[in-house]
């Protein structure tokens, strides 16, 4: 990731384009918390239907009749050990998760009045104070001598391990960043959990004991997979998806100002001063996605003034959620779409403008009628997708398909003794949910496989 702020020539990429106390108040929390009483209210619309289809719509299966009836009651850690015994990051999934094409979807009010009951702002209502107070509610199972190597502390890697915690076997994680917590603590915009709240559910989730994390210890590097299957009883690999996709264009490399989203939203997770962080006046986003979104509306928040996401196909194709991409357009982003590029020009070793052609699809390719046309921009961002890394597995004899690990019904990998789940996998949703069901269902598998009790 190349920024050269204040570049020469016509460029225009500057920190400091708004004072602190205008980006303070743009990166407050994007919902903020019920009070006792607006939850109290909120909770008593639901339905509390039998077979809800809230409940269905879950990833993790969280009994929603029961928790917000649990809320209604002023019972508010029954309603948090009951989100925790589905989903042990149900606050942070309060926070990320696509609520509004997930359980709030089938919720009986969205498909009767249009408004359904808000569970993702109950559930944070909810598990909030129990997190704060930073110990888990669940005891460390009786030790039973096993041990298991975890890849990745991110939402899988975590989720696995607290599992196994439970059930008596200790567990060691080996994390290649700094920080636990995965893509929650260096891959969400940070308007969605602020207060350093993704390192907090983290030391939440390791108070149970029993959890070893070694940082900065990538496999492939630092580690590998034969050594871990010698040394311990099992292995989960949950280590998310190691790189990104590039566009593929000539001076992608060497012009500066063009920058890779998930590294830059990374580095503005762990900006101590927003202020001091570079943004371009004109910026371009490619991509259709959430990250795309999140690094859009954040260069809005950190004073850009044009900000343009170009997608190459219709909205009904984004995987952003229309509530997204109606933050987006709110925020003062604007959406275009079929189109692609197809040059970057620069001013210099600076990015000045990119040349987009228009596309359409054609017997469900993608095609073009010849149109181009130019948006000038000082900082463009790519968000097409990340991609698997199976280098570094060093060659084991896992299957792999499209450069993520392929797994069955209870996350077991081709390999005897490795499971594997979250964004690594095949099939996966990229959802903090999902990897979170990964890593339990990997646990209860392996919990078995070793022949101890259930969890």
């Amino acid at each position: 990731m190349t920024i050269a702020a204040h570049p020469p020539g016509l460029a225009d990429v500057s920190p400091g384009r708004l004072d602190e106390e205008d980006v303070k108040a743009n990166f407050v929390d994007l919902h903020p918390p019920l009070t006792r009483h607006e939850a109290k209210v909120e909770a008593e619309r639901c339905y509390f239907c039998f077979e809800a289809p809230c409940q269905n719509a879950c990833p993790t299966s969280i009994d929603i009749p029961l928790f917000i009836r649990q809320v209604a009651a002023d019972n508010r850690d029954g309603a948090a050990r009951t989100i925790f015994d589905a989903n042990i990051m149900g606050g942070m999934c309060a926070r990320v998760c696509p609520t509004e094409t997930l359980c709030e979807e089938a919720c009986v009010r969205e498909a009767a009045e249009g408004k359904p009951v808000t569970i993702g702002l109950l559930q944070r209502y909810a598990t909030d104070p129990m997190i704060a107070a930073g110990k888990s509610p669940y005891s460390r199972g009786a030790p039973t001598g096993k041990r298991v190597a975890i890849v990745g502390a991110g939402p899988a890697g975590l989720a696995c391990a607290h599992g196994l915690a439970v059930a008596g076997v200790e567990s060691t994680i080996f994390e290649a960043r700094p920080k636990a917590g995965g893509l929650n603590e260096y891959g969400i915009a940070a308007y969605k959990a602020i207060d350093d709240f993704a390192a907090k559910e983290a030391a939440f989730i390791l108070s149970i004991g029993g959890i070893e994390v070694r940082h900065e210890a990538a496999l492939g590097r630092d580690v590998k997979l034969d050594d871990l299957r010698r040394d311990y009883d099992a292995v989960f690999l949950g280590m998310g998806l190691g790189s990104t996709n590039k566009l593929g264009l000539p001076k992608e490399a060497e012009l500066e100002n063009v920058v890779d989203a998930v590294d830059y939203i990374a580095r503005l997770r762990q900006a101590e001063d927003l202020t001091k962080l570079p943004v371009g006046r004109r910026v371009v986003v490619i991509g259709g996605g959430m990250t795309a979104i999140d690094i859009a509306v954040q260069s809005k928040k950190l004073g850009a003034e044009n900000v343009t996401i170009v997608y190459r196909r219709g909205v009904d194709k984004m995987k952003a959620s229309p509530f997204e991409r109606e933050l987006a357009q709110t925020s003062g982003v604007v959406i275009r779409t079929w189109a692609r590029p197809v040059s970057l020009e620069g001013h210099g070793d600076a990015l000045s403008g990119v040349i987009f052609e228009d596309t359409r699809e054609h017997n469900g390719e993608l095609a073009s009628p010849g149109s181009v046309f130019r948006i000038e921009a000082d900082m463009l961002f790519t968000a097409i997708g990340q991609r698997g890394t199976p280098e570094t597995l060093n060659g084991a004899q896992i299957e792999v398909k499209d450069g993520r690990i392929v797994v069955d019904a209870e996350r077991r990998t081709s390999l005897k003794g490795v499971w594997a789940g979250g964004d690594c996998v095949l099939g996966g949703e990229d959802l903090t949910v999902s990897a979170v069901e990964d890593g339990k269902q990997a646990a209860r598998s392996i919990v078995a496989a070793l022949g101890v009790a259930n969890i």
